[in-house]
């Protein structure tokens, strides 16, 4: 029987490593960095990732890759979502991380009382550094769809992706983020929305924002109660939370993105991670 389960654990490892081996060749990263004329040239550094095969097929004008953007927390670099973005990358989608704040802009002052808690002009540079790179990332890829992209984001980032959706809602395909704590959830159903909520008791939502059961029912809302904290969701965070986040959000894609799969680096698709704990608390409805 142990004898079993270590050729089990064994197997498992080597699965692990054979998915994260594959992802090293099959998944370009680059990074570059695009200005903004409007803004004084402001720079703004875009992340980038794709799978090799899907670029190959774009750039032959064979198919058109769909287009997910992630949208990092405050002070954090953009790069540190890698584990968000070769789920997305192993799955056909470019995905596009620009580097929202910059060592030269003046700190985030917060104001409670105000709209967002005085974030609003963050969240609007976010938005604009989001057209920027879509716009300029058409000259760079334009077998892409620029039109319809999947928004993404965590903690400030989140609050990004979801005013960036409620205001520009004919922009988005779906929504998924990370322990949004400012923007209240859009719900008018207008497309599918994943979030993960922690259970930091230093982060907590403001009034108003996470929608009720009954919102969530409506408008196909899923919201994944974690045991993890707020700063778990990023690559610094522990491996059980990255693993459960990766989890969830590829069923999540599975389910929304039928027609795309997957790198096909065994016979059966690779389990990226075990999962770690997590529990559904408004399940979207099908």
């Amino acid at each position: 029987m142990k004898r079993g389960i270590a050729v089990l654990v064994s197997v498992s490892a080597l699965c692990g490593i054979a998915y994260f081996t594959a992802s090293k060749w099959a998944i370009k990263h680059e990074t570059i960095t695009f200005y903004d004329a409007s803004r004084d040239n402001r720079p703004v550094p875009v992340s980038i990732a794709v799978r090799r095969d899907k670029e190959m097929q774009a750039n032959a004008g064979m198919i058109k890759l769909p287009v997910a953007v992630i949208n990092h927390g405050n002070t954090v670099k953009n790069t540190e979502y890698g584990f968000l973005a070769n789920i997305f990358a192993a799955r056909g989608y470019m995905v596009v991380s620009p580097q929202h704040d910059l060592p030269t802009d003046p700190p985030m002052v917060t104001k409670p009382g105000e709209l967002y808690v005085g974030r609003l002009p963050q969240i609007l540079r976010g938005v604009a550094n989001i057209h920027l790179a879509m716009q300029e990332m058409k000259k760079v890829q334009p077998n892409a769809d620029y039109d319809k992209v999947t928004m993404v984001g965590h903690s400030m980032g989140g609050d990004i992706t979801m005013y960036f959706a409620k205001q520009y809602p004919d922009e988005v395909k779906k929504v998924v983020t990370l322990d949004n704590l400012r923007v209240p959830f859009v719900t008018a159903g207008k497309f599918k929305i994943l979030s993960f909520r922690s259970q930091d008791p230093q982060f907590k939502a403001d009034a108003g924002v996470l929608p009720t059961d009954e919102e969530c029912e409506k408008a196909g809302i899923q919201v994944v109660k974690t045991e993890f904290q707020h700063n778990d969701m990023r690559d610094t965070g522990p491996d059980v939370a990255k693993s459960s986040i990766q989890s969830m959000l590829d069923k999540f894609l599975s389910a929304t993105d039928s027609e795309l799969a997957p790198v096909d680096t065994q016979s059966s698709p690779p389990k990226i991670l075990e999962p770690g704990p997590v529990a559904l608390m408004a399940p979207a409805k099908s």
